[in-house]
């Protein structure tokens, strides 16, 4: 399994897993990104960090640090 991390503009993926503990996974539950929860990575920045994604409907920026938590397929 790829983490979100890991995908290229352009792609959608679906969220398998969530890691992480505590307030780091509450806060990236609280922006929308739960299990079965489709992403459209958008765009990266030019230095790799933060990245744009589509998620139910609105734009999110999330880092990198961030996108190592969410396990995705598709």
């Amino acid at each position: 399994m790829k983490t979100l991390k890991e995908i290229k503009c352009g792609q959608t993926v679906q969220v398998a897993k969530l890691t992480g503990e505590g307030a780091l996974k509450r806060r990236i539950m609280d922006m929308g990104i739960t299990r079965g929860t489709e992403i459209f990575v958008r765009k990266v920045a030019p230095l790799g960090d933060p990245m744009e994604v589509s998620v139910r409907g609105y734009e999110l920026s999330i880092r990198k640090s961030e996108a190592e938590n969410i396990l995705v397929e598709g």
